[in-house]
C-alpha cells in the first residue's frame, strides 16, 4: 500500500494517540508527531494537494473527535500531548483551515476539559508552552463570529475553570474572558446565551476576586437579569444566571452595583415562582451586610 494512501495516514494517527512517552523512547514519540506536520505529513497543508491532504485531515479530525465522546478515551486523550498539540495547531491556523476540522478541534478540547490539566502536561514537555498556546488559541476563537466556535469556546473555558489546578492559567485572562462573556449574553443566540451563563457561573464560584471582577464588568448584572427576564427557552440556563447573581450578592463590594436592581429582583421573588427563593436570598443579602447608612436605607429585605 502506498505511503500516501488515506489509510497509511490515518493509521499514523492512531499510532501517534497511542504512543507512550513513559516508555523511554523520546524519539519515537517526537517522530510520530513530526510526520503529521512534515512534507508527506496528513496536517501539511501546502499548496502541492492541499485539497487531497485537507479532505484527510478532516476525516481524520471527525475520528479523533469521536474517539473523544467515549468515556473510557476521554482521560487517556486528555494525556497525550500528541493529539493536543496536534488540536492546537488546527485552531491557531483557523484562517487557513478548512472550517470543519477547526470546529472538530475545539469541540474535541470541549470534549476533554475535564481531563486537562495544561500545567501539568507543560512541565513535561520541553518546551512549556502548551498552556499559553492552548488558552491564548481558545481565547481566538471565543472572539470568532463564528457560532460554532464561540460557543464552543465558552463552553471549553466554563469547564476548563472547574479544576482547580487550571485556576493559575485561566484567571490572568479573566477580564478578556469576562468581557466576551457578557457581549455573548446579549447576542440572540440561544446556544451562545446558554453557553456563556454556563461558563459565567462556573467562573463566579471559584473566588472572591472573580466575584469583583464579573460584578463591575459592564452590562453584566444587567444581562444576567436579562435572561431570566425573557426568559431564556432553557429553565437551566435562567437558574444558572440566578444563581450567578446569587454569588455575586454574597460579596459586600458588590452591593452598591446590585442595589440598582433591587427593585427588579422584588419583582422576580414575587412574581418568579422557580426562583423566588434565589431573590429573597439576594434581597436579604443586599439588606443583611450594609456597609453603609445609604444601603441600609434603601434595602428593606433584612431580617
Amino acid at each position: 500500500m502506498s505511503p500516501h494512501d488515506p489509510l497509511v495516514r490515518l493509521r499514523a494517527i492512531q499510532e501517534g494517540l497511542t504512543l507512550d512517552s513513559s516508555t523511554g523512547d523520546k524519539e519515537g514519540p517526537r517522530k510520530g508527531f513530526e510526520y503529521w506536520l512534515d512534507e508527506e505529513g496528513l496536517f501539511n497543508l501546502d499548496e502541492e494537494g492541499r485539497a487531497e491532504r485537507q479532505l484527510c485531515a478532516v476525516a481524520a479530525s471527525n475520528v479523533v473527535r469521536n474517539f473523544s465522546f467515549m468515556p473510557e478515551n476521554d482521560s487517556l486523550m486528555a494525556r497525550n500531548t500528541h493529539c493536543l498539540e496536534t488540536m492546537i495547531q488546527c485552531i491557531e491556523d483557523y484562517h487557513t483551515e478548512d472550517e470543519e476540522l477547526v470546529t472538530n478541534a475545539i469541540e474535541t478540547f470541549v470534549n476533554l476539559a475535564p481531563y486537562l490539566n495544561f500545567r501539568a502536561l507543560s512541565e513535561k514537555m520541553s518546551e512549556q508552552t502548551m498552556e499559553k498556546r492552548a488558552i491564548e488559541a481558545i481565547l481566538r476563537m471565543l472572539e470568532s463570529p463564528v457560532k460554532a466556535w464561540h460557543c464552543s469556546a465558552a463552553e471549553f473555558l466554563g469547564r476548563l475553570i472547574v479544576n482547580p489546578d487550571n485556576e493559575p492559567s485561566l484567571l490572568p485572562y479573566v477580564h478578556q474572558i469576562y468581557k466576551r462573556l457578557v457581549d455573548l449574553l446579549s447576542l440572540p443566540g440561544a446556544d451562545a446565551q446558554a453557553a456563556a451563563v454556563a461558563a459565567l457561573y462556573n467562573f463566579a464560584e471559584v473566588n472572591m476576586d472573580c466575584r469583583l471582577r464579573l460584578a463591575s464588568e459592564r452590562w453584566a448584572i444587567g444581562r444576567l437579569v436579562k435572561i431570566i427576564q425573557a426568559p431564556h427557552a432553557l429553565s437551566e440556563v435562567c437558574r444558572k444566571a440566578a444563581l450567578t447573581l446569587e454569588s455575586l450578592s454574597s460579596e459586600p463590594q458588590n452591593k452598591s452595583l446590585l442595589l440598582a436592581y433591587e427593585h427588579t429582583f422584588a419583582e422576580l421573588a414575587f412574581s418568579d415562582g422557580k426562583f423566588s427563593d434565589t431573590f429573597a436570598r439576594i434581597l436579604w443579602e443586599l439588606s443583611s451586610r450594609s456597609g453603609s447608612k445609604v444601603s441600609a436605607a434603601r434595602g428593606v429585605w433584612g431580617s
